[in-house]
C-alpha cells in the first residue's frame, strides 16, 4: 500500500499493487442497534451442540510477505482463545495456500474444495480478512443462536445510497434494496449452503474471468435473482476499531493500530507517470497540480500531444478512448530507460486518478523480459498485466484502499472504517474538494505502511 507525506515519502508494499458497539445504523442519533433476534421457527432445536470445532475459518490471505504475517498472527490469535476456552481447536485455512490458481481469491471457485472437506462433518464457514479481530466466544454465542441445518448467509449489512457503476447500475429503482457483507467484520456461510452452491457450481461453472467488487459479486451469486438466501445482518459483527468503547457487544472488529513495516520509501525514490492526453490538458492536469502532485519528488506527464506548458511527453501512442495498454507498456520501457531517474518505484496515474499502478523496478524489468506485450494499443492494461504477472509468478496485491470509481459509489459505512489510498472518475464531483475531504494529508498517511523488502 502506498502512504503520502510531504517531510516523510512514502512507503509502498515492494510488488504491482491493483487497484480492502455493534454496527452503526443510525436512527435519530442513536448508534446502537440491538443483538441477533432470531425467531423461533429458525432457532436451532435445544439439544443442539455447536462447538468451536464445528467453524472452519478462512482467513482471506494473499501470498505478499506481510500479509502472510498478518494472517499468520490472527490464526495463533485465535487458537490462543480456543485454548483458553478450553475447546478443541477449530480448523483455521489460509486463503493463499489454498490454491496455486490466483483467480481463487474470489473465494466461490473455492467453495467446492470446502464442500468436499467440510461438508459432512462441520455446521459453518466463516471468513476473515487479515485485519479482523475476533472476540471467540461471543463469536460462538452468536452462531449457535442459528440454526446450522438451514442455509444461512450471515455479515454486517452494507447498502448502495445510489446505483452505481462498480455494482453494474444492480437495483437502480431501489439500491438500498440490496444488502450485501461488508468482509472486514467478518462473514459466515451454513455448510447446506456451501453444499448447494458448490452443486450449482460444478452444474454450472463460474463464466466471469474478472471481479470488480467482490463482496457484492459473492451476495448476488448466493441471492441467485431471489432463489437463494438474502444476507442476514448479525449486528454482533462490527467494523468499530477494536478498543472502542462501543465496541463491547461486538463478536468481531477491527485492527486499530497501524502495521509497523519499516522505514517509509522517500519520495524521491519514486517515479511517477501521470497519463493524459490533449483533450484533458486543460481541465484534469491543474486538478493533479493543485492536490496530490504537489507531493511527488519525480513526475512526468504523458500524452498523445507535447505541451511544454505542462509540460507533457508524446509517447509516440495514439490516444485511445478505452484500455490503454500500448501507453502504458510505453511507460515502462520508458521507466527502464535512461530518460528518467532510476528510482525503485513506479507509481502509473490516470490523470482522473490518485494511484492506479503501484510497481516495484524489479517487477517491471521481469515483466518485460517475458516479453508481455499488448494485443492492441486499446487493451484492457490492468487484464493484461495481471495475466503476464500471474505467469511469472509475480504476487499481485490487492488493497481495498485503492478505489477505481467515486467516494459516492460506495457504502458510507465501508469508507467509515477506511483511510483510503484513492478514488477514480471527476464525474459530477468536485475533486478537490474529494481530495481535500478524503486523502489530504494526515487522514491519507496514517496508518498506511504497509512496505516490505522481500517482494517484488
Amino acid at each position: 500500500m502506498l502512504s503520502i507525506n510531504s517531510e516523510n515519502g512514502y512507503s509502498v508494499a515492494r510488488c504491482f499493487l491493483l487497484c480492502s458497539l455493534m454496527p452503526l445504523i443510525t436512527a435519530k442519533g442513536n448508534d446502537v442497534e440491538s443483538p441477533t433476534k432470531i425467531l423461533d421457527a429458525d432457532k436451532p432445536p435445544s439439544e443442539s451442540q455447536l462447538g468451536l470445532r464445528d467453524v472452519v475459518f478462512v482467513i482471506q490471505s494473499q501470498r505478499n510477505s506481510f500479509h502472510v504475517r498478518q494472517a499468520e498472527k490472527l490464526r495463533k490469535d485465535l487458537l490462543l482463545q480456543t485454548q483458553a476456552l478450553q475447546e478443541s481447536p477449530p480448523v483455521i485455512l489460509l486463503l493463499h495456500t489454498l490454491s496455486d490458481n490466483e483467480g481463487d481469491w474470489s473465494i466461490l471457485p473455492l467453495l467446492p474444495n470446502l464442500s468436499s472437506q467440510f461438508g459432512k462433518n462441520s455446521s459453518w464457514i466463516m471468513f476473515l480478512e487479515e485485519d479482523t479481530r475476533v472476540k471467540l466466544q461471543k463469536l460462538h454465542e452468536v452462531l449457535k443462536k442459528f440454526d446450522h441445518r438451514k442455509e444461512w448467509f450471515l455479515g454486517k449489512p452494507l447498502h448502495d445510497e445510489e446505483s452505481t457503476i462498480i455494482h453494474h447500475y444492480a437495483f437502480s429503482e431501489n439500491p438500498a434494496a440490496f444488502e450485501y457483507p461488508d468482509f472486514s467484520a467478518g462473514w459466515a456461510l451454513s455448510i447446506p449452503l456451501v453444499n448447494r452452491l458448490t452443486n450449482k457450481i460444478e452444474e454450472e461453472p463460474l463464466k466471469s474471468d474478472f471481479t470488480i467488487d467482490l463482496k457484492h459479486e459473492v451476495a448476488l451469486y448466493i441471492w441467485e435473482d431471489g432463489n437463494g438466501p438474502r444476507l442476514t445482518g448479525v449486528p454482533e459483527l462490527c467494523t468499530l476499531p477494536e478498543h472502542n468503547p462501543r465496541a463491547q457487544y461486538c463478536a468481531t472488529t477491527v485492527s486499530s493500530q497501524s502495521p509497523l513495516c519499516g522505514q517509509p520509501v522517500k519520495s524521491d525514490n519514486i517515479f511517477v507517470a501521470v497519463k493524459t492526453c490533449k483533450k484533458f490538458h486543460s481541465d484534469r492536469v491543474p486538478v493533479v497540480k493543485k492536490t496530490w502532485g504537489k507531493q511527488a519528488s519525480l513526475l512526468e506527464y504523458y500524452s498523445d500531444y507535447a505541451d511544454p506548458a505542462i509540460p507533457t511527453i508524446n509517447l509516440g501512442v495514439p490516444n485511445t478512448e478505452r484500455g490503454h495498454c500500448g501507453k502504458t507498456f510505453a511507460i515502462l520501457r520508458r521507466f527502464l530507460s535512461n530518460h528518467v531517474p532510476n528510482t525503485d518505484w513506479l507509481l502509473i496515474v490516470d490523470d482522473d486518478t490518485l494511484i492506479r499502478m503501484v510497481f516495484s523496478r524489479e517487477a517491471v524489468v521481469q515483466l518485460l523480459a517475458s516479453g508481455c506485450k499488448c494485443y492492441s494499443n486499446d487493451a484492457p492494461d490492468d487484464m493484461v498485466l495481471g495475466m503476464c504477472l500471474n505467469a511469472l509468478r509475480v504476487p499481485v496485491t490487492h488493497s481495498p484502499l485503492f478505489h477505481q470509481a467515486r467516494p459516492e459509489d460506495y457504502a458510507k459505512d465501508f469508507l467509515a472504517h477506511q483511510t483510503p489510498v484513492s478514488f477514480h472518475k471527476h464525474w459530477n464531483i468536485d475533486p478537490i474538494a474529494v481530495f481535500n475531504k478524503w486523502l489530504k494529508n494526515d487522514k491519507h498517511t496514517e496508518g498506511l505502511q504497509k512496505s516490505t523488502k522481500d517482494e517484488l
